[in-house]
């Protein structure tokens, strides 16, 4: 076990010096000053911009930057389901492949365009290859880019400086950011990344599949395809949606320990390092690190449970005699420690690879996930979306530690009105009131029925995880909720559950689009308000003890929303392991 404490402790470590140097650049990317890559991208982006007839000199308000991201994401879903919906037609398709289901392909166009990337099929067994590279790898690009943007508008309106602004002045333009995003951070690193990735045998080919027998005869196919550059978009962008239905636990996806180990590193690398951009824009490294601080105390411990919990295993397995560690569900070749380390990472970061069963961890194992979910992408969380949703934490914590100390609340300068604290409240509760009225909905009507396979706990588990994951756009399942029954490989014969389908599209869509334009209007109120001269009642939020107000303050919102829930599922299933 000491030997796996040291591997997270490296790994914690090696990010932690990174995130500096990402963190740096993407704040001079995203102020627009000059960096290393400027020489050879600056003219591809003045192209951009004129074929898509945008001015970076001009301004958007809060509501033009807000429909430019909504327009564009509604094109962007509408031709995702295109592609989806005519997988007959589509080059790069070996294995003849029909569509799925109507609303197998609504889900999967929600999915992949909200940054969720659930996913009710198993990839190589549903999907073309020109559906995985046109379609799904896109999506992995632009929903990750979108994120981005709007926590860079965020940042912009806290740190805006500007005496009384107007409503159009400093937050930027939609597009703009949009390219710089993509150009600039996104796709640089998916090419280093994915050559990494195919250094360590990750597939990458157009060759289609393989006939094969195994020892005993048995004829059988491999499925093949373009898996590294996906790969590496998928974790870059926190998207999680895998080539294989395994996931990162498939050796042609993740074949071994350094492969391994640069999927959890490209997972965090952006949502850590963006505190630190904060920083930078904002004029206070202090406050970017305060922020990081707060997301590091919450990974931390989420990681430290899961893996004391899965490195004792359960009583019911030492009651049958079983000694060591919880290895159900997990591969030889990562161990528990790694296993831990993905399991933590991929639910507080919103990208939903999986290198392990989530539904076979203990009791206890399994709660940290769920109570990951719970933070609502506040613990690094996915690209850009992390970020923002932590300052609105970051907010709340100023307005009620403002209200204990008898002054109106102010953060760099800027006062937290009735306004902010009401728009703030609303983003905060929507999403946790999607999931328990979904789940609602699925546990207690015979629509939910057809989806929900265990019974017990581990079913209300399984229910309530995937709208959990679906809502907060993070992608990881418990396996047992069911929304696609697929027979045979090319779809032929398949049916949809148009319930779970449905419902959980929708989730997505809801989840991801409306606390954006929420935050997109603090921004937009944040960028008029004239700042205040710091006084000697100003509430500090860069100080350790703030960071403890922001910690204690999004895990009670947390516990309060979803304890009851957590109650009814992990918690019994942990209860009920010392008796069975």
């Amino acid at each position: 076990m000491l030997q796996g404490w040291i591997q997270i402790a490296v790994f914690c470590a090696i990010t932690v010096a990174c995130v500096p140097l990402l963190g740096g650049y993407m704040a001079k990317v995203f102020s627009g000053q000059r960096v290393f890559l400027t020489p050879v991208l600056r003219r591809p982006e003045r192209l951009i911009h004129r074929l898509l007839r945008v001015d970076p000199e001009r301004s958007q308000s809060w509501k033009g930057y807000a429909g430019s991201l909504v327009v564009f994401s509604a094109l962007s879903w509408l031709a995702l389901y295109v592609i989806l919906r005519t997988q007959t037609l589509h080059p790069f398709n070996p294995g003849g492949f029909h569509s799925g289901t109507w609303d197998l392909s609504f889900n999967t166009a929600s999915s992949f365009v909200t940054n969720t990337n659930w996913q009710f099929y198993g990839g190589e067994t549903t999907l073309t290859d020109f559906s995985q590279m046109a379609g799904l790898a896109v999506q992995n690009f632009l929903s990750a880019a979108v994120g981005i943007t709007v926590v860079i508008v965020l940042i912009r309106g806290i740190a805006s400086r500007r005496s009384g602004a107007g409503a159009d002045d400093g937050l930027g333009v939609f597009f703009v950011d949009l390219t710089r995003t993509l150009l600039y951070v996104l796709l640089p690193l998916s090419i280093v990344v994915g050559l990494a990735l195919v250094s360590q045998g990750v597939l990458q080919t157009l060759g289609g599949s393989v006939d094969f027998h195994t020892l005993n005869g048995t004829a059988s196919s491999l499925f093949r395809g373009p898996v590294a550059s996906q790969e590496a978009i998928k974790v870059l962008g926190t998207n999680g949606g895998g080539f294989f239905n395994v996931n990162s636990a498939m050796p042609l996806e993740n074949p071994n320990q350094l492969s391994n180990w640069i999927e959890m590193f490209s997972m965090l690398i952006i949502p850590a390092s963006l505190p630190y951009t904060y920083g930078r824009m904002v004029g206070s490294r202090r406050q970017g690190w305060a922020i990081f601080s707060a997301m590091a105390i919450l990974l931390v411990v989420s990681v430290a449970v899961v893996y004391v919990a899965e490195s004792h295993g359960t009583p019911a397995q030492h009651l049958a005699g079983l000694t060591g560690g919880n290895m159900e569900g997990k591969e030889q070749r990562y161990g528990i420690a790694n296993s831990s380390l993905f399991t933590a990472l991929t639910t507080v970061m919103s990208c939903g690879a999986v290198n392990s069963a989530l539904e076979s961890l203990t009791g206890i194992g399994g709660l940290v996930p769920m109570a990951n979910l719970s933070y609502s992408e506040t613990v690094f969380g996915g690209v850009g979306a992390g970020l923002y949703t932590m300052l609105l934490y970051v907010l709340l914590a100023v307005f009620i530690g403002g209200l204990m100390v008898g002054r109106t609340p102010e953060y760099l300068g800027k006062k937290i009105e009735a306004r902010e604290i009401k728009l703030v409240s609303l983003a905060v509760i929507f999403t946790p009131l999607i999931v328990l009225v979904f789940t609602a909905l699925a546990l207690s009507t015979k629509y939910g029925a057809p989806s929900i396979f265990n019974p017990g706990p581990q079913g209300f588990s399984e229910t309530l995880y995937a709208y959990l994951s679906q809502a907060n756009n993070n992608g990881s399942a418990w396996a047992g909720y069911t929304g696609y029954v697929q027979p045979t490989a090319g779809n032929l014969g398949a049916s949809g559950i148009s319930f779970a389908d449905l419902m959980g599209g929708f989730a997505m869509l809801l989840g991801r689009f409306v606390p954006i334009v929420l935050v997109l209007a603090i921004a937009g109120t944040l960028v008029r308000k004239r700042v205040t001269p710091v006084g000697l009642g100003t509430l500090r939020t860069d100080t350790p003890t703030f960071v403890g107000m922001n910690v204690f303050v999004v895990v009670l919102i947390g516990a309060l929303t979803f304890f009851p829930a957590l109650l009814l599922g992990p918690v019994v299933q942990g209860l009920t392991d010392h008796l069975f």
